[in-house]
């Protein structure tokens, strides 16, 4: 049974991961003391990729013979953006301690067309 949709579990438990470190502030000593530039927008570009790539295989699980891959990521960007930019309202109008920015945004949005590229490629090369 779970194994039938492991990757429809995969896609809740990511989006369920993205909120919670979204929207929860966390601990600075987790961090290694490591100071990468701009990892947070790394962190939001990875968190999309694979949301659309998770998206995608959890869509096709539940299609089966109808699943259309040109639909299925139109769909899956949207609800990437638009999903994004729900966090950052949250984030600026919940007392989290969490600051919205609009490079999150743009972060998040160029993460759905690298997850994308990165499935299209997949798809294409596993096709043959």
């Amino acid at each position: 049974m779970l194994k039938k949709h492991l990757f429809t579990i995969s896609f809740v438990s990511w989006l369920v991961l993205i909120t919670l470190a979204s929207l929860f502030s966390f601990s600075e000593d987790v961090s290694s003391g490591i100071n990468i530039p701009y990892f947070d927008k790394i962190v939001h570009f990875i968190f999309h990729c694979v949301l659309v790539i998770f998206g995608v295989f959890s869509f096709k699980e539940n299609q089966n013979d109808v699943f259309n891959l040109k639909k299925t990521l139109s769909k899956l960007v949207l609800f990437s953006i638009i999903y994004g930019i729900s966090i950052e309202v949250l984030q600026y109008v919940m007392p989290f301690n969490r600051a919205a920015e609009i490079w999150d945004v743009l972060a998040n949005t160029l993460g759905a067309f690298a997850g994308v590229l990165l499935i299209k490629k997949y798809l294409s090369l596993t096709a043959k």
